[in-house]
């Protein structure tokens, strides 16, 4: 062996053994180390992904979601078709704290059904599932609906305490000077 060469692996296993050691007691004072709060949310965060699909069983939805944010009149973005879904990109992430919103339309232009024409047969206790670009599903139990005049996002958005997802479609009659129908039809759930 040329007379270099040994000195050079010696500081080099040196340098080896110095890092091993470091990497062994920083891993070893992060176990011990009791998580903060803050670690526990960025935890959580990083463990929901954003949303792909929305499948509700007791209403056959099996549906694509598109991202959506606010149009020019201040109000939330609907999705581009009939049979997508459009979650509210600027609240929460479904199956994260806070109140998750998702629009679909009740129909289309030319009468058509669309994605939430049955939503609301949906029911206290029915089920339903978003599954997110990492292949995760939360489900969702359906607590409660109501119906509410336009300009309800007080309700739909507030609530903070706990993962829920919010479901919103038109219903009450087309009012066809305003080109919209009169009321909406908010479906509340709880993530399981």
């Amino acid at each position: 062996m040329k007379a270099y060469v040994r000195p050079l692996l010696l500081v080099a296993f040196a340098v080896f053994s110095l890092l091993l050691l470091f990497h062994f007691t920083q891993s070893t004072r992060e176990k011990s180390a009791p998580q903060s709060v803050a670690q526990t949310e960025v935890v959580a965060k990083i463990s929901v992904g954003s949303p792909v699909r929305l499948t509700i069983p007791a209403i056959n939805v099996n549906a694509g979601i598109q991202y959506v944010g606010v149009n020019p009149k201040g109000e939330m973005e609907v999705p581009s078709n009939t049979v997508d879904v459009g979650w509210f990109k600027l609240g929460a992430l479904p199956g994260e704290k806070g109140s998750a919103v998702i629009a679909g339309h009740i129909n289309g232009k030319n009468g058509e059904e669309g994605v939430f024409y049955n939503l609301y047969k949906l029911k206290e206790g029915d089920k339903l599932h978003i599954e997110d670009d990492k292949g995760i599903s939360t489900t969702f139990i359906v607590r409660e609906s109501r119906t509410y005049n336009p300009g309800y996002a007080e309700d739909v958005f507030s609530s903070n305490d706990k993962a829920r997802l919010n479901l919103i479609t038109c219903d009450g009659v087309w009012d066809g000077v305003k080109k919209s129908y009169t009321k909406r039809l908010v479906v509340f759930a709880d993530a399981f």
